[in-house]
């Protein structure tokens, strides 16, 4: 490290700057995950629906944020939904809007795959039932497609809180923001980015083991 001395005393003068940046990343994260968890299922029923404009309009919207840069999302969100629509809302806002919509469309295709995996013979026995379209929905569908998409959904949230650090560049003060911002005052970088990216490590390490769990209790219970 050519005589690069580690200085364990700005990682501690800079933690109260840091935890004010993690508690914005864990409420941006918060707020996303559930508006992932909810509109994910409403996206995949619309992509799944009969109505062809409906259905046309949600596959448009999985595609579109699946397959650009969330990077460039929030960009394009954050400069030119302003300048084309004239809605003008806070940064954080933005940020939520931006990553929401970002996880909303990841989950909505998590939720499609364990809808195809639910037997044929449980909608059989639901038609025989003759429970609505809305109450198969809520009673049958719905229970079993979270069941086997958690997974997938525990991953995509992980993913969405490394996300979080992308909103630094429009100047939300999250944790990966207060880092830049304390490598640039302390002038070490080093001990300021190490430690940020510990507590990422921290908070997604947790979360990939329930993954791993739920993956095996749920391979368990399929067999």
């Amino acid at each position: 490290m050519n005589g690069y001395t580690w200085d364990s005393s700005v990682v501690f003068s800079s933690l109260p700057q840091l935890m004010s940046g993690l508690a914005v990343t864990l409420q941006l994260t918060g707020i996303c995950a559930v508006i992932g968890l909810v509109g994910g299922f409403l996206v995949c029923l619309m992509a799944m629906s009969r109505i062809l404009p409906l259905r046309w309009i949600a596959v448009i919207f999985i595609e579109l944020f699946r397959c650009t840069p969330a990077l460039v999302q929030i960009i394009w969100i954050f400069y030119c939904v302003p300048f084309f629509f004239g809605i003008f809302m806070d940064p954080f806002t933005m940020a939520v809007l931006a990553l929401g919509m970002n996880i909303t469309a990841f989950n909505a295709e998590a939720y499609r795959a364990a809808i195809q995996a639910i037997p044929s013979s449980h909608y059989d026995a639901c038609t025989a039932l003759g429970l609505s379209s809305l109450k198969r929905t809520i009673y049958v569908i719905l229970p079993q497609a979270v069941l086997l998409a958690i997974p997938v959904l525990l991953t995509n949230t992980i993913g969405l809180l490394q996300q979080t650090a992308l909103v630094a560049i429009v100047a939300i003060s999250d944790l990966m923001y207060q880092g830049k911002s304390l490598a640039t005052q302390t002038y070490r970088p080093i001990e300021i980015y190490s430690t940020v990216a510990f507590i990422y490590f921290i908070l997604s390490l947790p979360l990939s083991q329930v993954v791993g769990f739920c993956e095996k209790r749920l391979r368990a219970r399929l067999a």
